[in-house]
């Protein structure tokens, strides 16, 4: 805050001096020629530091820099600045009386000579004096950074000292299915029956043999038992029981083979 007012202070003593400064046209219209009474073209002007001196002439003429006994003599061997192209501006940049003469000759004695007393400039009007700078405010904190560290990792849960307690067993038991009161059917088994030897074929009276309704088979009891009972095995009585049959039926065979 204090340099930027400091540097505006500086800005404005700079500036002010130029806003007052003035330039003259030497001579005004008559310019910086051969018949111009330079002065009475002084006469009520302030020349002061800072102010220019602006000169235009033609080809035949200059501006020199001189003395106050060289602007007395007419004479320019001791010029301190000469300045010739027909338009030169000079700044006056010193308290004092300055002297300008034409170098070419006969014309300084015509009237080109010019003596010019400097002022000093004006003073610029007072400025208030800047408010004193403030205390700079106290630097930023730093930023903190984006990602804060992770957190240390959590203790370990202890083991619980106190076992938690078994579940009682069931006071009360299962009750179990009672025992049937039915026992289980058994299947009976089928008392076996005498053997009954097979009938002796009697041949009838009249040489017609009976056929025997053979014998119907026993019925199979419902409960018998899974297991077949074996067969009784054959004697010779069966056998030749079975040779009687035969011959019984191939003996009717052929008498009805007669009789047809």
């Amino acid at each position: 805050m204090g340099s930027k007012a400091a540097g505006a202070l500086l800005l404005l003593l700079a500036v002010v001096p130029a806003a007052f400064a003035v330039t003259y046209q030497v001579g005004d219209i008559g310019f910086w020629n051969s018949g111009v009474d330079y002065t009475a073209w002084t006469t009520g002007k302030k020349f002061r530091v800072g102010d220019t001196l602006e000169f235009q002439y033609g080809p035949s003429h200059s501006v020199a820099v001189v003395s106050k006994a060289g602007f007395d003599a007419c004479d320019s061997t001791g010029a301190t600045q000469t300045f010739s192209g027909g338009d030169s501006k000079i700044d006056l940049t010193a308290v004092g009386t300055m002297h300008f003469i034409c170098p070419t000759p006969g014309h300084c004695q015509g009237g080109m000579k010019l003596a010019v007393t400097v002022l000093a400039a004006v003073p610029p009007p007072a400025t208030p004096s800047p408010p004193p700078s403030p205390m700079s405010p106290p630097p930023s904190p730093p930023t903190p950074p984006s990602s804060p560290k992770s957190p240390p990792p959590s203790p370990r849960t202890p083991p619980s000292s106190t076992p938690s307690p078994k579940s009682p067993p069931s006071s009360t038991p299962s009750p179990k299915s009672p025992p049937s009161s039915t026992p289980p059917k058994l299947a009976p088994h089928s008392p076996r029956k005498p053997k009954t030897p097979p009938p002796s074929a009697s041949p009838p009276a009249n040489g017609t043999p009976k056929s025997e309704s053979p014998s119907s088979p026993p019925s199979p009891s419902p409960m018998a038992s899974p297991s077949p009972s074996p067969s009784p095995p054959i004697n010779a009585a069966s056998k030749g029981n079975m040779m009687s049959y035969g011959m019984m039926g191939i003996t009717m065979l052929l008498m009805y083979g007669v009789m047809s």
